[in-house]
């Protein structure tokens, strides 16, 4: 099975699939493709352009590879904002989407804690991008902040 988790940064998309994937599940998270690839002591939600650059070739050679293997072990991937084309790759795929949202207040004092500055524009994209939506997220408290 395929997981789609969606949601605004700081959300508590990792801690979802933490509290949902087995150990030999196949996760794809670029937060944690990009701690995995860069030296020690940069911080957790780096941002860097260029590390950046190179964490995305990786997920997305990892999306292509963990779909095949989708029928033999569960497979969770983190998309912010799936865009329409993504959406309909992953309905082929008879992916279940999952929105975490634990509510814009929440979100944006969690990003000013602990994230990039710049992550409150995307989450205001998100929220936008869902306005006029039906609901359909998963309230979700993730963990103490």
């Amino acid at each position: 099975m395929l997981y789609v988790v969606t949601g605004p940064p700081a959300a508590g998309k990792s801690t979802w699939i933490d509290a949902h994937a087995k150990p030999t599940d196949i996760v794809i998270d670029l937060d944690r493709i990009t701690r995995a690839l860069t030296g020690p002591g940069a911080p957790a939600w780096n941002q860097n352009p260029l590390q950046l650059r190179v964490a995305h070739k990786a997920r997305y050679a990892a999306m292509h590879e963990a779909f095949e293997l989708r029928d033999q072990v569960d497979v969770y991937l983190i998309h912010t904002m799936p865009s329409a084309k993504a959406r309909a790759k992953y309905k082929r795929l008879d992916a279940r989407i999952v929105a975490v949202d634990p509510g814009r207040d929440i979100v944006m004092q969690r990003i000013k804690a602990m994230r990039d500055p710049d992550m409150e524009r995307v989450a205001t994209r998100w929220y936008n991008a869902r306005r006029g939506q039906p609901p359909g997220a998963m309230p979700q408290a993730s963990r103490t902040w």
